[in-house]
This record gives structure tokens, sequence and C-alpha cells, in this order.
């Protein structure tokens, strides 16, 4: 676990309200590991890891709508949400298509939270050229309107775009200049999803906060801190890895940790107050029907690891 951040809050963010939230996400491969299913302990797994953790807010990626529905009614039985008529939003990648979901299902991102959530904002991200539609789903907290929590899902494509960039980082820059828009709106943004780019990528640069200068993550030109950024026990200025598989590129930590991180929460610096920290859970390995392969032993859950964190924000 991550210890404290060293910088000093605003002068402004200590006048104001603050909250301290508890964060949880997690790529899920509902479709490609899981096949739709709800039944093969990965709905049950992330429940009970949502109320043990004391989640605040939720995000999911990768996930089949009858799984959606499924930890919807799995958190209700559990008493997690405060208002079980307004605590879920789900946002479409992918609608019903052949070998996806059963066939006959949504997928893509969703998001819970404990307190209600206001009107959701659906962005659907720059084409990667693909029959995907990739999105940026946001809302508000009721309790503290000015606060909103997010989750998006970048493509791995770096193909060229139409505007001379590649896919990935067009579709980065799109969330960027969202969060931006509603941080000059006077709102706190939470983002949590599967960036699928290193901390150490160039295309981060303009996300992490010119404040954060490490041998494992430098030449930053952002606003932004990732909740697992402080963590000098794991790689610090980059964190604990999140995902299996060969990284797209060696991480800065290779020789104590190959694998990469690519699930990531930020806040913009100045709405965070004092510490913060984040983790990453091992990924539970009691799904059922699950094979074995060389990137993960049988019963994985998913390829992924939960990522966690806490943090105290700036909310009115």
């Amino acid at each position: 676990m991550a210890a404290g951040s060293a910088f000093a809050p605003s002068a402004s963010a200590v006048a104001s309200t603050t909250t301290t939230y508890n964060t949880w996400q997690w790529n899920v491969a509902g479709n490609t590991m899981h096949h739709g299913s709800t039944t093969d302990g990965m709905v049950s797994g992330a429940v009970s890891s949502i109320v043990n953790r004391s989640a605040d807010v939720v995000a999911f990626n990768e996930l089949c709508w009858g799984q959606y529905k499924a930890i919807q009614a799995g958190l209700n039985s559990a008493g997690w949400p405060v208002d079980t008529t307004n605590y879920s939003r789900f946002a479409t990648s992918r609608g019903p298509t052949a070998g996806i979901c059963n066939g006959n299902e949504d997928f893509g991102n969703a998001i819970f939270s404990r307190q209600p959530l206001g009107l959701a904002s659906k962005f659907t991200l720059p084409s990667d050229g693909s029959n995907e539609r990739r999105n940026l789903l946001c809302d508000n907290l009721v309790s503290t309107p000015r606060v909103r929590f997010c989750t998006t899902h970048i493509t791995t494509s770096s193909a060229t775009g139409s505007n001379g960039l590649p896919n990935n980082v067009n579709q980065l820059n799109y969330v960027l200049d969202q969060l931006e828009t509603y941080y000059a709106a006077g709102d706190t943004v939470i983002i949590a999803g599967d960036f699928n780019a290193q901390p150490h990528y160039g295309r981060l640069d303009s996300w992490y906060s010119t404040t954060l200068t490490t041998v494992n993550n430098g030449g930053n030109k952002g606003n932004y801190r990732e909740l697992d950024d402080n963590d000098s026990g794991n790689c610090i200025g980059y964190g604990e890895w999140t995902a299996t598989g060969t990284p797209g590129a060696t991480p800065p930590c290779a020789s104590s940790q190959p694998l990469a991180k690519i699930d990531l929460t930020f806040v913009r610096e100045d709405k965070i107050v004092g510490g913060y920290r984040g983790d990453s859970l091992s990924i539970s390995t009691n799904c059922t029907g699950i094979p074995a392969t060389p990137d993960y032993p049988a019963g994985s859950c998913s390829d992924h690891r939960i990522t966690i964190g806490t943090v105290t924000v700036v909310t009115s």
C-alpha cells in the first residue's frame, strides 16, 4: 500500500469542503474469459470485494449487460447502496454481436456508487477503426454534485487516425479534454479505468503532474496524480502492476516487477487534500471453467487485477 504524498495542498483547497472516497476498479474480461457468465464466480467475487473494501465508487471495464445486472442484484442483497434504485450506470461500447456476451447482450463499461447518482454523461471516443465505440462514462454524486466519477477503456490501437495522431493518443486526449472541461466548470473528477498505457509512456505525459518526477516516470507536463504513483515499495512514480500478459514495453522496474500497470485512477492534483494511496489486489483463482493459459493459471477471475485507492478531494 502506498504512503501518503508529500506535496502540500493549495490554500483554496484547505478552505474548501472535502470528502474522502474509497475507489475500486476492475477490468473483468467479461466476454473473453467469462463469455457472459454470471455464475462462474466473477460476479460474486466482485460484489464481495466491493463490500469488503468499503468502496464508495466503483468502475468496471469489459462487462456484459447480464453481469452488470447480476452485480446490481448482488450489491442490493449485500445492503451496499444507500439508494437501491439509483446507484449504477452502464455505457455500451458494443451492442449485441455474435460471439460477444452470448450474442444477445450489450458490452461496455459501468460505474456504481454507494451514494445516489445524478444524470450520467456518456461520451463516444474517437474511433480506432474497429466496430467498438469506446466511451467515457461519468456521473456526479447527488450528495456532492461537484464530484464526478468516471471510467473509460482506451484502445490498444496505435494506428494513425485521420488527424495524423495514433488512435490511442486521440482517445486519451479526448478524455483529458473532457476532464479539463469539468474542472473549468468547478468540478472534481475521479477517473478509474483501463488506459492501456503504462505510467511512463509518453502519451500519458500530458496527464501526470509536473510535480511527479522520478527515474521511473519523468518528463510530465500535466496536472493529475495517479493514486498509486507515490508507492515507494512498488516502483515509485509508476506503481504496482495490474495486467497479466507481455507488456507493450518493458516496465521501468522490470527486475522486480516484469508485468505492466495499465489500470489507473487519476485525480487532478489541486483537487487532492493531503495524502492519497492506491494498490492492486492479487487475481482470484476461484472462478470455475477458466482454463490455464501462459499468462494466468486456471480459475483466474480476470487477466487484470482489481485496483483500489483512497483519496480526499475538494467537494465544494
